[in-house]
C-alpha cells in the first residue's frame, strides 16, 4: 500500500500537467464523451520542457519524461492523482464530487526528472535597511522558511459542454486541516481539429482564500522580523494551450503551453517574479 501512495505521489510531482488546472482536462473531455470508460489510460510523454518557479531561492523544474494514467468507470475515476465521483451526468452537464492534493506546494519542493524529490538547502538570506515607520520589503528565499506541508482538497467540479466548448467551474476546501481556506475557479476551453492537428486553448480565473495565500507565501512569525506577514485574498488568471499532432495510432507530436498569474500576491517577501510558465514540447505514447 505504501509502494502504492508514494508511486502517486512521485506521478504528481513529476507531472507537467498536473498543475492547478490542467487536472480538469481528461474530466471535461469524459463530459464531452471524448475518453473510453472501464479502461486504464496510460501514456508517456518525452521531449522537452520546463516549469518556472516564481520564487526567490526556487530552481526551475526540467521537464523530460512525463508519465500520465487515468481510470474512469460509469462513477469512479482517477486522473493522476485527482479522485472523483459523478454525481450528474448529461450531454451538457456533469457534476463531480473531487479530491486532490493542493499544487502551491510544487514552488516548494524541487523534483527531479528522475521522479525523486529533494528540498533545495543552497540560497540564502538578504535583509535590507528598514526604519521604524516604514516597513521594507524583504527578500526571502524558500530555504529561509519551513516546509510548507501537503495539503489535501476536496469540493465540487460542475462542467457545462455546448459543442466544441466546454465551460467549468470548481471549489475546493482544505480538508486535511494544513491551511484552512479553499479555492476556486471558473474556465472555459474549447476543442479546434485542423485537418489532424488538435488544439486545445483555456483561459481561467482561480479564486483563492487569505488563509490559502497567507499559509503558502505569507510568513510566519519566526520567518520575518517584522512578525506575521500576511498576503490576502487574490485573483489569479491563467491562459494556456496544448496541441497534438498524431504521427500514427498510439504515437503525436505533444505541445503544450501555460502562463499563471501572480501579480495579485507578489507583496508577499517570496516572489521574485509575478508569473509563473510551463512550457513543453515533445513526444506522447499512448500504451
Amino acid at each position: 500500500m505504501c509502494v502504492i501512495v508514494f508511486s502517486v505521489l512521485l506521478l504528481l510531482s513529476s507531472k507537467v500537467y498536473a498543475d492547478e488546472s490542467t487536472r480538469t482536462e481528461r474530466e471535461s473531455r469524459v463530459a464531452s464523451q471524448e475518453i473510453d470508460i472501464n479502461r486504464w489510460h496510460v501514456s508517456v510523454n518525452a521531449g522537452i520542457g520546463v516549469m518556472t518557479n516564481p520564487l526567490h531561492g526556487g530552481k526551475n523544474l526540467p521537464l523530460v519524461v512525463l508519465p500520465e494514467i487515468a481510470y474512469y468507470s460509469e462513477k469512479w475515476f482517477f486522473d493522476n492523482g485527482r479522485l472523483g465521483y459523478s454525481f450528474h451526468e448529461s450531454a451538457s452537464h456533469v457534476v463531480n464530487f473531487v479530491t486532490e492534493f493542493n499544487p502551491e506546494t510544487r514552488f516548494f519542493i524541487d523534483f527531479h526528472p528522475s521522479n525523486v524529490f529533494a528540498l533545495q538547502t543552497s540560497n540564502s538570506f538578504m535583509v535590507e535597511s528598514t526604519t521604524s515607520d516604514e516597513l521594507v520589503k524583504k527578500r526571502v528565499t524558500i530555504d529561509d522558511v519551513r516546509k510548507r506541508r501537503w495539503a489535501l482538497d476536496a469540493g465540487v467540479s460542475y462542467h457545462y459542454v455546448r459543442d466544441n466548448h466546454i465551460f467549468s467551474f470548481q471549489a475546493l476546501a482544505d480538508v486535511s486541516g494544513v491551511y484552512q481556506g479553499m479555492r476556486s475557479a471558473l474556465q472555459w476551453q474549447a476543442h479546434y481539429q485542423v485537418d489532424d492537428l488538435e488544439i486545445m486553448p483555456s483561459v481561467g480565473i482561480w479564486y483563492k482564500s487569505a488563509k490559502l495565500n497567507d499559509y503558502f507565501y505569507g510568513l510566519f512569525a519566526e520567518e520575518s522580523l517584522n512578525g506575521v506577514i500576511g498576503v490576502g485574498s487574490s485573483w489569479q488568471p491563467y491562459a494556456k494551450i496544448d496541441a497534438r499532432w498524431p504521427l500514427s495510432e498510439t504515437n503525436s507530436l505533444r505541445f503544450h503551453l501555460a502562463y499563471y498569474d501572480y501579480s495579485a500576491v507578489d507583496d508577499s517577501p517570496l516572489f521574485e517574479h509575478t508569473y509563473s510558465m510551463t512550457a513543453f514540447i515533445g513526444f506522447n505514447h499512448i500504451f
